[in-house]
């Protein structure tokens, strides 16, 4: 189904009784695609012509269930055998914000996902993090192992010399207490980056 057929389904149930198939093509020119238009911000979403309250709500409510299906297909399950399910949360969940966002998925013995915590929310390009803290959690959660993930609202998903860094400092502080660090996956718009598969692990 094209992204403008799916997107006059889910503004027909906010507007019924009306042609919804011009809003639907307003906001597919301003945002791109239909994901794009449902994680679009709520004031951006007003701006366009025809979007009022209920309709900017409801498109949230699609957004949050999208992100709630993607993350019910990796929760209790092993992570590092459902890693395409992950990611897909991951893009889901982060992809399209406009602030970076620090994020650690904790892992159990045989690697279960069994919390997935936003650690700190930042600016457009840097966000606060603090490895002792990443490393207390994980020892209150009783994880094994965790996997960090952050995005780059620019869209591309190159580690910086920054996040390289952190990450050298969140493993160093992982491993004297037996923790693993299984991955930092950086989440763009465009796609991701592993460290792992980048040879920066």
């Amino acid at each position: 189904m094209p992204d403008y057929e799916l997107l006059e389904l889910a503004l027909f149930a906010a507007i019924p009784r009306r042609d919804t198939k011009p809003l639907a093509k307003a906001l597919l020119r301003r945002f791109g695609s239909f994901a794009e238009v449902i994680a679009a911000p709520r004031e951006r979403l007003l701006e366009i012509e025809g979007v009022g309250i209920s309709v900017a709500n409801h498109l949230k409510i699609v957004e949050a269930a999208a992100q709630r299906l993607t993350k019910t297909k990796v929760m209790g399950r092993p992570a590092l055998s459902s890693w395409s399910a992950l990611l897909d949360y991951c893009t889901a969940a982060m992809a399209r914000s406009e602030k970076e966002e620090f994020r650690v998925l904790f892992l159990d013995r045989k690697n279960h996902l069994i919390a997935d915590e936003v650690q700190n929310r930042g600016t457009v390009d840097h966000t606060p993090v603090y490895p002792r803290e990443i490393i207390k959690r994980a020892l209150e959660l009783g994880a094994s192992s965790i996997i960090l993930v952050h995005n780059h609202p620019s869209g591309d998903p190159t580690p910086s010399k920054a996040d390289i860094a952190m990450t050298r400092e969140v493993t160093a502080a992982a491993k004297a207490l037996g923790i693993a660090l299984h991955d930092h996956l950086v989440i763009g718009r465009g796609g991701h980056a592993s460290f792992k598969s980048l040879g920066l692990l």
